[in-house]
């Protein structure tokens, strides 16, 4: 967007000014939600909005994202919510490991572990937890808001404690299960290879007026993002036709197509997309004069 715009803000990492459209990706690739987020704040605090909004049939329970879409509190919020979060963490051998008691022991693993976990903490405001989760449950509260005020650290707000001890157990057990599957770690990084990818795609179909929302009405602003949305889905829809159709054509001519190989194949093609249209010059129609009758092909 604009400097000038009201929402725009100085992105640091991306070096310019706007805000961040935040998709929610499927597995399938296609965009299933997206909204406006700031570009200064931690933007695990907007992730779990797009699940609780969404109204369709699609209910996803298992969200992936990068480093900035987690921490201890919304590994907290998402756990109580019943949403699997499995981010791909950045530098995640610097986080810490939380053991059970002072007095437990893990076989070769042990060194792994520096802190304990308050279990008394969680005892004295598991109701207070309880009774935040059916707040947002019944909508009267937006869990961006809840995190939001949960997202600096206060020896005051027993609450962000409680959500923080609450969110170092769920990291501590998602993290054992990462360096230890790594069927599971695979399944992550393709899962946010697909995000990032996307974001490239629709980058490349948004291409009118050099990308930026001219818009200041926050609505006009969120419909351009959802509107490139439906751009995208489209052509997704379309890629994943015509290559279907290439492999029915292989099939033909007797090739043999392998599992593997499908699965590589992505529906985020451009090279084939003429984003201004297809125009055919034919040189050996001669105009009519401008004065004469004009014929208008429909």
């Amino acid at each position: 967007m604009y400097k000038e715009n009201l929402l725009s803000e100085y992105h640091i990492r991306n070096g310019e000014y706007g805000g961040i459209a935040y998709h929610h990706i499927s597995d399938t690739y296609i965009a299933l939600f997206s909204h406006f987020i700031p570009c200064g704040v931690w933007e695990a605090v907007y992730i779990i909005d797009g699940l609780l909004k969404n109204k369709s049939d699609i209910q996803p329970d298992t969200l992936h994202a990068d480093t900035q879409g987690q921490s201890t509190p919304v590994f907290a919020l998402a756990y109580l919510l019943g949403i699997n979060l499995m981010p791909r963490i950045r530098n995640w051998k610097d986080l810490i490991f939380f053991r059970l008691s002072e007095d437990t022991v893990y076989e070769h693993i042990d060194p792994l572990f520096s802190d304990t976990v308050d279990w008394d903490l969680l005892e004295t405001h598991w109701k207070d937890l309880l009774q935040v989760v059916l707040s947002i449950k019944e909508g009267k509260i937006l869990p961006s808001t809840l995190l939001r005020k949960l997202s600096n650290e206060s020896k005051k707000n027993r609450l962000y404690q409680a959500f923080r001890e609450l969110g170092r157990v769920v990291r501590t057990v998602f993290l054992l299960k990462y360096i230890s599957d790594i069927t599971l770690r695979e399944q992550i990084t393709a899962s946010t290879n697909k995000v990032e990818a996307y974001n490239g795609f629709s980058k490349w179909l948004f291409f009118g007026g050099d990308g930026v929302i001219a818009e200041n009405d926050p609505e006009e602003q969120e419909k351009r993002i959802k509107y490139n949305d439906l751009v995208a889905n489209a052509v997704i829809f379309q890629n994943v036709i015509d290559i279907t159709l290439i492999l029915r054509d292989l099939i033909k001519e007797g090739q043999t197509l392998f599992r593997n190989d499908v699965e590589a194949l992505s529906p985020y093609l451009t090279k084939h997309v003429k984003r201004f249209g297809d125009y055919i010059l034919d040189l050996e129609n001669i105009p009519q004069p401008l004065e004469g009758a004009m014929s208008v092909p429909i």
